[in-house]
């Protein structure tokens, strides 16, 4: 590669913050913070034994109120966001969906708000947290694959909990060299570089293929019924939430409830960069929605979907074009687009539509999802609506 490409490339994934191998995952998140933050760390590392023994709550209300100000760098605060995240996640949903805490204690609230604040996210546990930002080798010499990845932090749910969030995590690395050849595209078009272009696209659609590919591991690492009656609701927020419908109340932070959307597939970066360099154009509330779910990502990584948006639209720099390799190449690549999110769909039945129907008809009692978020995203969008419209919208950008 030429010294010239490899050093605008080289500028670009700095001003993003994305590596090349690992896409927008940090590489070698920090697994521990200073002393001070002790209380914190311990809370998070045995989250899921105080959820099971229902003993969070105790702990959180014997906390101290410590001051963020002792974290230095972005590496402290994306662990203090992670920890603080799953504590309040855990604090709120501690007694499943007939009980969930409709105040977040001071001593979370507090520093969780000041830290989201010089981090620029919103105080609620974010794909960014749960997915990217949470793990670790357990064999720091071996390969990044399921078997030597564990979370740095986990709720309840066991092997399947953890499958949950690798697969995904292994799906976000599998974008990264989707996001080397949107990069590739964005520059090629500077200079009508219609051969740069298509090499662009072709990396893209090799990098969509492969996380379709690495997506089918959760059928091999997460059980349905444990997902749905288990883990889905600890990642559910205070936002168009049946079970919350008046928000969340931060205790010393805001007179006023706050209305948060959970973690959500929605808050991956990479997909909604795909979107913007094809020019899919998701529209109507699902558009709506998708914006929204911008403020839950890291603003560096907001910043390159934007940055795409406001390009000379590729799709129309293709139709004008007379080459019959680069409309193909275009295809090909929002066909794997479709392709993605006609399986993401399909998982969604089985993970969340299947298992739901089921809780419904046995009218599940206490603990579990049981029925009220069966129809919702974790996120809050209708579900299946928002996915449908999202696969349709990206099928309709396929030029004839």
């Amino acid at each position: 590669m030429e010294k010239h490409v490899r050093d605008t490339l080289k500028a670009d994934c700095d001003a993003f913050d994305i590596s090349e191998k690992l896409g927008f995952v940090p590489e070698n998140p920090l697994t521990d913070l200073p002393d001070y933050y002790k209380v914190w760390m311990d809370l998070a590392n045995n989250l899921a034994h105080l959820l099971e023994s229902h003993k969070l709550r105790d702990q959180v209300h014997k906390m101290p109120i410590l001051s963020p100000h002792l974290l230095s760098n972005h590496r402290e605060l994306r662990l203090a966001h992670l920890a603080l995240g799953f504590i309040s996640m855990g604090y709120v949903w501690q007694e499943g969906q007939h009980e969930p805490a409709k105040v977040l204690p001071k001593a979370l609230a507090v520093p969780y708000w000041t830290v989201s604040r010089r981090l620029g996210l919103p105080p609620i546990l974010t794909y960014a947290d749960s997915v990217l930002a949470n793990w670790k080798l357990k064999d720091p010499a071996g390969d990044i694959e399921v078997g030597n990845i564990d979370l740095i932090v986990s709720f309840p749910g066991g092997e399947s909990s953890r499958g949950f969030f690798i697969v995904s995590l292994l799906v976000e690395m599998a974008a990264s060299s989707g996001l080397v050849g949107v990069l590739d595209v964005m520059h090629a078009m500077e200079t009508s570089d219609i051969d740069g272009i298509q090499k662009g696209l072709i990396k893209l659609t090799q990098s969509l293929k492969k996380m379709k590919e690495t997506f089918k591991l959760m059928h091999e690492h997460v059980n349905p019924t444990v997902f749905h009656g288990t883990l889905r609701i600890f990642v559910s927020g205070w936002r168009d939430n049946p079970m919350l419908p008046n928000g969340l109340l931060y205790e010393g932070v805001s007179k006023d409830p706050i209305f948060l959307s959970g973690g959500s597939a929605a808050q991956s970066t990479a997909i909604q960069c795909f979107d913007a360099l094809l020019c899919i154009r998701q529209e109507g509330d699902t558009g709506d929605y998708l914006t929204r779910m911008r403020d839950y990502m890291p603003p560096v990584h907001r910043q390159l979907i934007e940055t795409l948006a406001a390009l000379p639209p590729l799709r129309d720099f293709i139709l004008s074009s007379s080459s019959s390799d680069l409309r193909e190449a275009y295809n090909s690549c929002v066909t794997a687009m479709v392709d993605l999110r006609a399986y993401h769909l399909n998982a969604v039945t089985k993970y969340i539509i299947v298992p739901g129907n089921t809780a419904r008809a046995m009218e599940c009692p206490l603990g579990g999802v049981g029925t009220a978020l069966n129809e919702k995203g974790t996120g809050g969008s209708d579900l299946m609506v928002f996915l449908k419209s999202a696969r349709n919208a990206t099928q309709n950008a396929l030029i004839p």
